[in-house]
């Protein structure tokens, strides 16, 4: 069993993510560069986003007296360094958060709390899923839930543990659940409202469109999800990571022994857990907090469970210092991530890729034109996985050709977002899907093989959604 595992077996991430690095300097040396001029757009009050000039396309040099865009060896092993740089923000989130729960775990209060949880749900847990999903999806489809759930995967892995399920179940529910309100989003800022903002779309003429496509992959993600944690509850070793869901069991200090009563001090870590949940949410909404503010709250929550616990204060740093060390491996794996877009761009090889996919597009009838849109936000998204990121560069070039057919701009929004939400479930440049699969201790391939028939099903889906729209 285990020599059939290893045959199919993608390499390490690490290993996979400098391969990629490697191609993409390869790219530089044969992709002509180019760029386009790049102008600052007011999406809303305070909010400015960098944009593309369409028409402004102009070849560089590949050689110059000033510059050599081919990326070479030394390009090629200074990228890690230069994407943690670039990705400091996300890294530091990461870690003070796997500080700030390693404190939390150590009290051993969720461990009691989720126990008492699963004894109260019994043989009905498998209905947590479709609650947790469509809250996650929601939350992506409406303010961009994304980073913000990497720190819920120990409490969700923990709790799929005790109602024997695995730790892909849990990557399933937040992972899934989000990026289905990504591909489905309704009013998301960083992907609908920015994307149709810089395609000079107003009043979201698609929302009702919008809201079917939210429900239909919602409803998908869902039906999925219960299928599968269904036949690994049945059947445990039928898990993809039901060997390395062992030795996490023990790190995340999760067992089917009986556990010690849920005490007052137990209640109180927790409700001080849901309140910074509840902060966290208000924050968001409300005062546009972003990942230092979030890993403000957790590190506040993190020491004063540690308080409650009466742990001493060399204990709390110690404990502090073990969750840093549980989290580094998904920090640095977002540091590489980020290392494949330094190249692309150092080698200006991105510009060049999205003018020539202008050109193939252009003169498309409008029947074609949304579904080749789609195929085409599919290979950018490899390139740049950001929603925000991706918007900025390619809606004010591709938007336009709307017209040129006339369908309404809002068409190739929608496919631009079905485009983005789908391929990021599957691509290997998406730093927040190997992060929580780093938190998991899940390996790309493993969650490959789990998540690509969903895609399959999905991508389809997408494709007549988007055909319908430029039809309305």
């Amino acid at each position: 069993m285990e020599t059939n595992t290893n045959r199919w077996a993608l390499p390490h991430t690490f290993v996979l993510l400098f391969v990629m690095i490697i191609f993409i300097a390869a790219l530089t040396w044969v992709v002509p560069s180019g760029v386009f001029e790049r102008q600052q757009l007011e999406i809303a009050d305070g909010v400015v986003a960098e944009t593309v000039v369409p028409g402004t396309f102009r070849p560089v040099a590949k050689v110059a007296d000033d510059r050599d865009l081919r990326q070479g060896l030394l390009d090629v092993l200074s990228a890690p360094a230069k994407g943690v740089v670039h990705a400091a923000d996300v890294i530091a989130f990461v870690l003070v958060v796997g500080g700030a729960f390693g404190i939390i775990l150590r009290t051993g209060a969720i461990d009691r709390g989720l126990h008492m949880l699963a004894t109260s749900l019994s043989s009905k847990g498998i209905f947590v899923i479709p609650i947790m999903i469509t809250l996650f999806s929601l939350g992506g489809s409406t303010f961009g839930m994304s980073e913000e759930v990497l720190p819920l995967y120990p409490v969700v892995i923990a709790l799929m543990f005790i109602l024997r399920f695995d730790s892909m179940t849990a990557v399933l529910i937040l992972f899934l659940g989000t990026q289905a309100g990504y591909i489905g989003a309704t009013i998301n800022p960083f992907s609908v409202l920015l994307a149709q903002a810089i395609s000079d779309v107003h009043g979201n003429p698609l929302l009702w469109l919008r809201a079917i496509a939210w429900i239909a992959f919602t409803g998908l993600s869902i039906a999925y999800t219960m299928w599968y944690a269904a036949r690994v509850r049945e059947n445990p070793e039928s898990s993809p990571v039901f060997a390395s869901d062992k030795k996490l069991q023990l790190d995340l200090a999760v067992s089917e022994e009986d556990h010690p009563e849920f005490s007052v001090r137990d209640r109180i870590i927790l409700t001080t857990f849901v309140l910074a949940l509840a902060t966290i949410t208000w924050g968001l909404v409300t005062r546009g907090w972003y990942m230092a503010e979030i890993g403000a709250v957790f590190l506040a929550c993190g020491l004063i469970s540690g308080a409650v616990a009466k742990m001493a204060p060399s204990r709390i740093a110690e404990h502090f210092v073990d969750g840093c060390r549980d989290f580094v491996y998904a920090a640095f794996v977002i540091g590489l991530t980020r290392g494949i877009l330094v190249i692309a761009e150092q080698g200006m090889i991105i510009d060049p890729l999205l003018n020539g996919l202008n050109d193939l597009l252009d003169g498309v009838p409008n029947y074609a034109l949304t579904t080749l849109a789609l195929l085409a936000h599919n290979v950018i998204t490899f390139f740049v996985p950001s929603s925000s990121g991706e918007a900025a560069l390619t809606m004010p070039v591709l938007a336009p050709l709307g017209d040129l057919v006339g369908i309404n701009r809002d068409s190739l929004v929608l496919a631009y977002q079905f485009g983005n939400g789908l391929t990021n479930l599957i691509s290997p440049t998406n730093g927040l899907l190997l992060a929580g699969l780093a938190i998991a201790r899940v390996r790309f391939s493993q969650w490959f093989k789990v998540i690509l028939p969903f895609f399959l099903m999905a991508w389809p889906l997408a494709a007549i959604l988007a055909w319908i729209s430029a039809y309305v």
